[in-house]
């Protein structure tokens, strides 16, 4: 008789439906046999890894029989010193999803809560889900509002119970793009007692334009304790591929994170990749110019077919589309064009599109515009 394993598994696990990631160009070549790919799914940098990161990438090749720097030393010290915040405020992680992960293990327990909003990023009710705790989603705002499908922040403050132990907001938001603006952002952290852990995971805010009035919530770590700000180097520093990301948060809190994660978990690769990273602005600068100017021809394309979309500060814009949105997604891939259905994010009639180069945005326009007419 074979073991019923799925009764072994803990409760949260049970139900837990696996994170569903862009499809990957190598699957849809198996599948299609197409050779001549474009992917525009994954919100990933055009313009892939500064040189500099990839040169320290070929420097670190020689140790890889050697376990990485535990405690991630260089790159924390290049950290504290571009974000002023001290090394002890600091935790890496294996992309910031493995820090929103230790969040949830140092202080969700089957007994607490933890708030997030309707469309915001699958890993938090995976996360919170995976430890037994109870997801409290709060509807998001309605679409006459400004931003639409964004977080609506007093509708989450209200679902705020004495079980409520974790808040995550995605600052701009994951899949939406929309984003909150510095006053009710700020006026949220006031309101929220300090036994709640507000996570502001701020994965896209190196592509927020200044006159968004989209905050960096670093700037509050001293006024709010209970504050974990968490950031990645997978979008616009182009290191997807390698996985580094890290948290910012009070000492004691940076202290706890510390304590539930794995050994080693960000390696020497990226390590060294990320710590590059950080010197070269001028590739960071022309990566945000890129996506500016491809999310402009984007918006230009979608007001002269007539098709709506959601506010977005960052590199990807979520489409209306006028029909099912994985249909235009499965049609598109027999085009050679990868973009995201997000309909598991409750927008059924939406696709997310990355921004890419010039010639990926050219390709998917006229892609997305032979889909359209048919």
């Amino acid at each position: 008789m074979t073991c019923d394993f799925l009764s072994l598994a803990a409760a949260g696990v049970r139900t837990l439906q696996p994170y569903q990631p862009g499809k990957p160009e190598s699957e849809l070549r198996r599948e299609y046999g197409l050779s001549d790919i474009v992917k525009l799914a994954s919100n990933e940098n055009p313009l892939g890894p500064s040189p500099k990161a990839l040169m320290a990438v070929k420097e670190a090749l020689d140790q890889l029989a050697r376990y990485p720097d535990g405690n991630g030393f260089e790159l924390k010290a290049a950290l504290s010193q571009r974000l002023r915040v001290p090394m002890a405020a600091l935790t890496l992680g294996n992309g910031s999803n493995d820090v929103l992960e230790l969040v949830a293990r140092a202080f969700l327990t089957p007994e607490h809560e933890a708030i997030f909003s309707e469309h915001a990023f699958a890993v938090y009710p995976i996360v919170t889900q995976a430890i037994g705790a109870t997801a409290r989603v709060a509807k998001a705002n309605p679409p006459d509002h400004e931003m639409p499908c964004g977080h609506d922040l007093d509708a989450m403050r209200a679902r705020v119970t004495g079980r409520t132990r974790v808040t995550f907001i995605a600052n701009p938001n994951n899949p939406t793009g929309t984003w909150l603006k510095t006053a009710e952002l700020e006026a949220f952290l006031k309101a929220v007692p300090e036994r709640v852990i507000v996570v502001v995971d701020e994965a896209y805010l190196e592509y927020v334009e200044p006159d968004m009035d989209c905050p960096d919530a670093l700037q509050w770590l001293a006024r709010f304790p209970n504050l974990v700000v968490t950031r990645t180097f997978s979008k616009a520093y182009g290191l997807a591929g390698l996985r580094v990301g890290y948290a910012v948060s009070s000492p004691p809190v940076a202290d706890l994170l510390n304590r539930v994660r794995e050994p080693f978990n960000v390696n020497s690769l990226a390590l060294a990749a990320a710590t590059a990273a950080l010197e070269d602005a001028e590739h960071l600068e022309r990566s945000k110019a890129v996506n500016r100017d491809g999310r402009r021809r984007l918006l230009a394309f979608c007001r002269q077919q007539g098709l709506g979309w959601l506010p977005s500060a960052g590199n990807f814009l979520c489409v209306e589309v006028g029909r099912p949105g994985r249909d235009v997604f499965l049609e598109l891939l027999k085009r050679g064009v990868i973009t995201r259905p997000v309909d598991n994010y409750g927008l059924p009639r939406f696709l997310r599109i990355s921004i890419g180069t010039e010639a990926e945005n050219a390709r998917l326009l006229d892609a997305l515009g032979d889909v359209l007419k048919g």
